[in-house]
């Protein structure tokens, strides 16, 4: 029987026409930056962000973990949410990387707000305290499903660190949700951030990939950063032109993953297994199940109908919508979700 993975968005595989464009390309040598498809990539997203330069990263973990050690020094502060990604999922990379503290801020769903940024920052006189010199936060925020920062709250927070001689850094693995959610243009964001991740390969569908933007001397000196990191890669214009490929016809469709996670997230607030389910913005569906059962029988429960989901800790469990998840892969989840206890768990 067919699997339907719901596990992340980063499960797609490129469709027939991105794996034409794939074979088609015209590669060189990245490290030498030799490689015409890279070069288009990186030109492509820095103008759709009117911001002056942009690298190609293969993940968009070292993507971010360049951009902490670019705007930090050992010994100092960042500042984020208690469930950002560059915190929680990166394998220590602020502290093992860069050498930094950590500052976590119990925002909401993921999103914090400018006055908790100011109360958050230390005071630069106080020479016991580490200097806060990064904010960094993350659009979406995945541990917060999907959610979309409010564009004005971000602008204050933007002035908020220039007025402070801190940077600020978005974690944009999911930005383009929020732009199409939103009804947003990437220059809005180019304009507040000194830099930005964007990931190719969760709901863009290409197999690889993220690109980190910012202004001609954070990415020169990012370029040295990534090769310290293991980072630099060869004839990676394959990659690349999935990337451009994505940017060219996968941003409008991410209203479809929306609108699907949407249908799912209001059949699970009329089920009485369910007692609470997070608002939907964009593709992830978050809920919790009522004291009685137990998540990980329900996540196996639906895995013996091959529907894969996952847990995220404090009994919430997560569905992600996502390029290959088709009108009839949601049919037959709806209708098991339905009758998922028509036999005992």
């Amino acid at each position: 029987m067919e699997i339907i993975n719901l596990l992340s968005d980063t499960v797609t595989k490129p469709t027939k026409i991105m794996l034409k464009a794939m074979f088609q390309a015209t590669v060189g040598d990245d490290v030498f930056k030799s490689d015409p498809t890279v070069n288009a990539l990186e030109t492509k997203v820095a103008e759709m962000f009117g911001m002056e330069a942009a690298l190609f990263f293969p993940s968009g973990t070292m993507a971010n973990q360049v951009a902490i050690n670019l705007h930090t020094n050992p010994g100092e502060q960042m500042l984020c949410d208690k469930w950002a990604h560059v915190y929680n999922f990166e394998g220590g990379g602020a502290a093992a990387n860069s050498g930094i503290t950590t500052s976590l801020i119990d925002g909401n769903r993921g999103m914090f707000t400018a006055n908790q940024v100011l109360e958050a920052i230390n005071n630069t006189d106080n020479i016991h305290l580490s200097e806060t010199s990064l904010v960094s936060i993350e659009n979406t925020t995945n541990k917060g499903g999907g959610a979309c920062w409010d564009l004005k709250e971000l602008q204050k927070i933007s002035s908020i660190c220039n007025k402070n001689n801190i940077n600020f850094h978005l974690d944009g693995a999911r930005l383009f949700n929020a732009l199409v959610a939103k009804k947003q243009n990437p220059k809005q964001y180019g304009e507040l951030f000194d830099t930005i991740s964007i990931c190719l390969s969760k709901g863009l569908g290409a197999p690889i990939g993220s690109v980190l933007i910012g202004s001609k001397k954070h990415i020169h000196k990012a370029l040295r950063l990534r090769k310290r990191f293991g980072g630099g890669m060869r004839q990676v214009g394959y990659l690349a032109a999935a990337g451009i490929y994505a940017l060219d016809n996968h941003v409008d469709r991410l209203q479809e993953d929306h609108n699907k996670a949407k249908k799912i997230a209001n059949l699970l607030e009329n089920l009485n297994f369910v007692v609470n389910v997070e608002p939907v913005e964009t593709n992830i569906v978050i809920f919790n199940l009522i004291e009685s059962i137990n998540p990980s029988d329900f996540i196996e429960k639906m895995k013996e109908k091959n529907i894969l989901i996952s847990e995220m800790g404090q009994g919430k469990i997560r569905i992600v919508t996502h390029l290959d998840f088709t009108d009839e892969m949601l049919d037959k989840v709806m209708q098991n979700l339905k009758n998922i206890f028509n036999s005992d768990l």
